[in-house]
């Protein structure tokens, strides 16, 4: 549960900072009205594409795991984005409660690794969370489905490593320029979510303030 909590929380101040106060209501300090059902179901879209789904092309590529491990990171920010949003505007309890009730259902989860003998089963899976979106079946529902997701790629603990990884890299892109179009998101022939990934990799105990350092470091190399 403590590392859930600590997930919410960073996500909670990310929010905040990024849409301004109040923003469980549905619209940002700008005006922007905000949808995370929408744009989880856009990031399960990168996910899918990660597979060799297409029968047309590209017929004896493989599953691109490393990226599948990335998209399932960034479903999670707005799978959690979507739980503090219901708990505080249908009052289902504060953020410790939402932290609990996310880790129960995370421990009824087997949390067994899948066989990736069948991609389309694994496709089958990511395609749930959509099914739950579109059902309106609720947070809990959508929060189970993801959990099993979670489990193609990732074990809990890289689940919660990643996700401290992206929330830094989301504070750099805010800090250099994301808002305004200005930010590079490909550092040389590489995008900065794979750039992060190395250094979470080569790192794999490091902390926030050291890998925000680093990729600046990085970042310094490519921006002109």
């Amino acid at each position: 549960m403590r590392d859930i909590l600590e997930m919410l929380r960073l996500q909670q101040r990310l929010n905040d900072s990024t849409n301004g106060e109040n923003w469980e209501y549905g619209v940002t300090k700008s005006g922007k009205v905000i949808d995370w059902n929408r744009c989880i179901y856009m990031e399960v879209a990168e996910l899918i594409n990660s597979y060799p789904w297409k029968h047309w092309k590209d017929i004896d590529a493989k599953a691109d795991y490393e990226n599948i491990k990335i998209e399932i990171v960034d479903i999670w920010h707005f799978v959690m984005s979507e739980a503090l949003r219901v708990y505080r505007v249908e009052e289902r309890g504060d953020i410790d409660m939402l932290a609990r009730d996310i880790s129960n259902i995370a421990l009824s989860i087997d949390g067994k690794s899948i066989d990736h003998s069948n991609i389309y089963r694994e496709i089958g899976l990511v395609e749930e969370i959509l099914n739950s979106i579109f059902s309106k079946s609720g947070i809990d529902d959508l929060i189970s489905k993801f959990f099993k997701v979670v489990d193609i790629a990732l074990d809990r603990d890289e689940l919660y490593r990643l996700y401290i990884g992206k929330n830094v890299l989301n504070i750099f892109r805010q800090n250099n320029g994301y808002r305004d179009g200005t930010y590079l998101k490909v550092w040389g022939d590489r995008e900065d979510n794979v750039v992060l990934q190395d250094i979470v990799d080569s790192n794999r105990d490091i902390t926030a303030d050291t890998l925000y350092s680093k990729l600046e470091i990085e970042y310094r190399k490519y921006k002109v």
